[in-house]
């Protein structure tokens, strides 16, 4: 039994067509979220557009060409905090990428590189706690991430395909900005020194990459040394999560090319 009527349903789904988000529409509307999520379902999967119903084209089983520097970039987010899933109900894994609501034009950023990285599948940004996942469906992600697996990432091995490794060699610094941009930081940090008898504050900026794998540290430092960044390694406690950035030179080059997040 329809409780809200053909002309309420066709008015919900006019403004999800749109591109309005289901809880906007809910909202505007005074309907439940669950009936506008089973409406959107619906009207999908007449229209064709469930995930998996289409077939996509991959650029490393397919012939479309990969938008490699997006690419680099959008892998770094991925090894920082992306994951792959696949729900029992759909016919194709989907990627997450969670952003904090802290950094909006992160998140803005990350989604235009997941487009970019797949332009003809459909993104959508799913509300979490402090955060949104930008997420997309396709069939192809273990093609274009084959480091997915059971398991957390620091549990396991971690290694790049050659393919891979050639996109970073060509496009470092997008990979250095997607690790920052998931697990890094740009903070000033002080000490005192004693100036002509006197302690006064000195201040200084630094960059922080924290991730719990020994493999993805070391694609971080390894692409460092490539672009010219100094790096030490620091401990929590008796565990190596850290890297820090601080010399004055390799700041400014952080600086140039990745810079605080915003």
């Amino acid at each position: 039994m329809n409780l809200y009527g053909a002309e309420v349903r066709q008015k919900a789904l006019a403004l999800l067509r749109g591109g309005a988000r289901n809880a906007d529409v809910a909202r505007q509307l005074g309907l439940p979220s669950s009936t506008v999520r089973v409406w959107l379902h619906r009207d999908r999967a007449r229209r064709g557009e469930l995930p998996g119903a289409r077939s996509h084209e991959c650029p490393r089983c397919g012939k479309r060409k990969l938008d490699t520097k997006a690419y680099s970039y959008l892998l770094g987010w991925y090894l920082g905090d992306g994951y792959i899933s696949q729900h029992s109900d759909h016919r194709a894994p989907s990627l997450r990428i969670t952003c904090d609501d802290s950094w909006p034009g992160l998140m803005d950023e990350c989604e235009r590189v997941v487009r970019a990285v797949f332009p003809d599948g459909s993104t959508c940004r799913a509300r979490k706690v402090g955060c949104h996942d930008i997420k997309i469906y396709s069939t192809h992600l273990p093609c274009l991430f084959p480091q997915h697996g059971p398991g957390r990432k620091h549990e396991r091995a971690i290694a790049l395909e050659s393919w891979q490794q050639d996109i970073i060699d060509a496009h470092p610094w997008e990979f250095i900005r997607g690790l920052v941009h998931s697990d890094g930081c740009r903070v000033t940090n002080w000490t005192t020194r004693i100036v002509a008898g006197e302690r006064k504050r000195y201040e200084y900026p630094r960059y922080f990459f924290t991730n719990k794998s020994d493999d993805i540290r070391k694609l971080f430092t390894d692409t460092l040394d490539k672009v010219g960044v100094g790096w030490t390694s620091l401990a929590r406690g008796s565990d190596p999560f850290n890297i820090s950035i601080a010399r004055k030179a390799s700041v400014a080059l952080m600086d140039v090319h990745v810079g605080p997040k915003y």
